[in-house]
């Protein structure tokens, strides 16, 4: 059980972590911020939310690190958001 939550927080963090680096890159350049960019990761996060319920109740233990890959997304995709909030 550690060793999966272990697993979906380096997925998280590596995500928030790539968007930050991302954002900081994009402002350095001097471009602007593409318009939409929180409601599209607020989608995609909830899309990969609902894998992940899905996958949690159809898929069997053979798929842990799928699973454990959704929850990380849709995880990280979440403090994305709050972070650029």
């Amino acid at each position: 059980m550690i060793l999966r939550l272990l697993r979906i927080a380096v997925v998280a963090a590596a995500i928030s972590t790539v968007f930050a680096l991302s954002h900081q890159a994009t402002v350095a350049r001097g471009s602007e911020e593409v318009e939409g960019m929180s409601w599209t990761i607020g989608i995609l996060s909830l899309i990969f939310l609902a894998s992940a319920f899905a996958s949690e109740r159809w898929r069997g233990p053979e798929a842990n690190w799928q699973k454990d890959g959704l929850w990380g997304l849709a995880l990280g995709g979440i403090f994305t958001i709050i972070s650029r909030l």
